[in-house]
């Protein structure tokens, strides 16, 4: 009987998108978070006792900006060799070969596998044997899947790969690889990387991403980790997933369909967002709010979004004074079904406007042919708007003309909030 842990997408010292509008101790103690993620996975390795260490590509973001990066991660692996633990690693598409214009020898503990072609590790006294390639370059479009060797016969086998198996969605298609592909090879367990979403694609054989061990925005919710691995003498395999994330994302969807006035947001928020924290095994919460619904204060969500912003924040400090953080809110409602007549202009003076926007979002070249300045649409947006990154808001011609749409019907005669 042996054990071993399957980790992937590490992304040392990646930045965490969303929080940069905090306190910089905050957002200092927050961009750790990947560092205190690979320690708990150490950590872990050493409490479990396990045999062996696999890290299925992206131990690094990219190339670091100084050699602290890559002495933290020495260090973290020299505590395994003190443990007579050995650690298995690829190179993913984030710090390929080519990508990697720093490096430090590892200790002895660690064996990297090489990109030229797949190579096997062999653990004698486990009568393991490990199969892996790094990627060479970023962009890697062949299935290297293909050129891993046959299983060898008499020993458990293990396939190492960084890969968008089956073509997952959201992710780059590097080194594509298929489920009936990887079972050509004859191995007992695909050790996967390169999806950040934990995944179990098969058992027979065992197929698994473990996802990144640390959420690094918000659409990375849930919690991230490794799985343990525990294989019996019979070569019975039974896996575990096992946190280690120390910052956990998660979006709060609030429907916004029966509030009447502004006022009623606060207590709706603080609802939801208790859930969130009861659910966190205590850990904190980077957070993302989500308001969704048909209401006839649609207008004022989206002009006012910056005060939502900060009623959401003052009910998490409320709740949880230093362990939630409010990242984003979305504005996801509509106005209610034949609500239009409601903004006060004639019908025909209404159509004109919005079929104008209609057109500017079926014609991409539209909004090409007009000749403005973003510091001009800066200084002219609600000043509400303006204290926010510019690019929270203007994501794209869409949501540009989307925002004017609505502000526009704002000014032109929506109703006051109190006439609601």
């Amino acid at each position: 009987m042996f054990r071993f842990l399957h980790a992937a997408d590490i992304h040392l010292d990646s930045p965490l998108v969303g929080l940069r509008g905090y306190d910089p101790s905050t957002v200092e103690r927050l961009r750790s978070a990947p560092r205190k993620a690979l320690e708990n996975l150490v950590d872990l390795a050493i409490e479990t006792k396990v045999d062996f260490l696999l890290i299925a590509g992206d131990v690094f973001d990219g190339s670091w900006r100084d050699y602290n990066t890559g002495q933290f991660f020495v260090k973290q692996m020299a505590k395994l060799r003190d443990c007579k633990i050995p650690v298995f690693v690829i190179a993913g598409n984030h710090d390929a070969e080519n990508k990697m214009t720093r490096s430090l020898p590892y200790p002895d503990n660690v064996h990297m596998f090489e990109s030229r072609q797949a190579t096997t590790e062999r653990i004698e006294a486990l009568d393991v044997v490990i199969h892996g390639q790094s990627f060479a370059t970023q962009a890697v479009t062949e299935d290297l899947s293909m050129r891993y060797p046959q299983r060898v016969a008499g020993c458990f086998n293990i396939g190492l790969l960084h890969t968008n198996c089956a073509g997952r969605e959201g992710f780059q298609n590097y080194a594509p690889s298929t489920l009936e592909g990887l079972r050509t090879r004859g191995y007992d367990y695909w050790a996967l990387g390169h999806i950040h979403k934990r995944e179990i694609l098969s058992q027979d054989p065992w197929v698994v991403f473990p996802g990144n061990v640390q959420g690094r925005h918000a659409k990375e919710t849930g919690a991230k980790g490794c799985y343990l691995i525990d294989v019996s003498d019979d070569l019975k395999i039974t896996g575990e997933f096992k946190p280690l994330d120390v910052l956990r994302w998660e979006v709060v969807s609030l429907d916004v369909e029966s509030m009447r006035h502004m006022n009623d947001l606060p207590g709706l928020i603080s609802i939801k967002l208790q859930e969130a924290i009861d659910q966190a095994e205590d850990k904190p919460l980077a957070l993302r709010i989500e308001l969704r619904g048909q209401s006839e204060l649609h207008r004022k969500f989206r002009i006012e979004r910056e005060r939502i912003l900060q009623e959401c924040q003052s009910v998490a400090t409320g709740l949880s004074s230093d362990g939630v953080w409010i990242e984003k809110v979305v504005i996801n409602t509509q106005m209610p079904s034949g609500a239009s007549e409601q903004h006060g202009l004639s019908e025909e003076a209404a159509e004109a406007i919005l079929s104008v926007f209609a057109e500017a979002k079926k014609d991409p070249k539209l909004l090409s042919q007009i000749d403005f300045n973003m510091e001009d649409v800066r200084g002219k947006l609600p000043a509400d708007l303006r204290t926010a990154q510019l690019d929270e808001y203007l994501d794209g011609s869409s949501t540009l003309i989307e925002l004017a749409n609505e502000r526009l019907l704002e000014l032109l005669g929506s109703p006051s909030e109190e006439s609601r």
